[in-house]
């Protein structure tokens, strides 16, 4: 018998804003299993979509906003243990960044209690309810202008039935 061993994919939305001199970002506050959470709007890769129309779709579920990627800012490998069942999952994650679209009357997703606008100081301060360290290292990357092209990201169409 062998074993099937699968990553969950997952996808982010990295949504930043100037105030002055300051970045904000546009986080949710989500209820998990592991207690009150903060992540940035992100979720699983469903079947038949793309990592891009994935993080659009997500984004529009967890905060009711559009959200129109402009880069990848990194993809990321991480274990965690879940601190309530102790199960090992293993994520990897592909984050974006974009521009926040227009906001539609909907409800957000089950769990997200609010959006809301964080600084980095903010971030670091409540790193011990981030939903995991991936929320903080991919603020640290955009800070630091880590960027690559869209292009970068290649689906095989035929997968998808198109």
């Amino acid at each position: 018998m062998s074993i099937i061993w699968k990553p969950s994919v997952t996808v982010a939305a990295i949504i930043a804003r100037k105030n002055g001199n300051t970045h904000e970002f546009f986080m949710i506050e989500e209820q998990t299993p592991d207690g009150l959470r903060i992540n940035q709007p992100a979720g699983h890769l469903d079947p038949n979509e793309t990592l891009e129309q994935a993080v659009i779709r997500e984004t529009l579920e967890e905060t009711a906003h559009d959200f129109a990627p402009t880069a990848l800012i990194g993809s990321y490998l991480s274990r965690y243990v879940s601190a309530s069942t102790g199960e090992q999952n293993t994520y990897l994650r592909f984050a974006f960044t974009g521009q926040l679209g227009a906001a539609h009357a909907r409800p957000l997703d089950t769990g997200i209690l609010r959006t809301l606008w964080m600084t980095q100081e903010e971030l670091i301060a409540s790193q011990e309810r981030h939903r995991s360290p991936l929320v903080m290292q991919c603020v640290n990357d955009y800070l630091q202008g880590q960027r690559a092209p869209l292009s970068l990201l290649f689906t095989h169409a035929s997968a998808l039935g198109v």
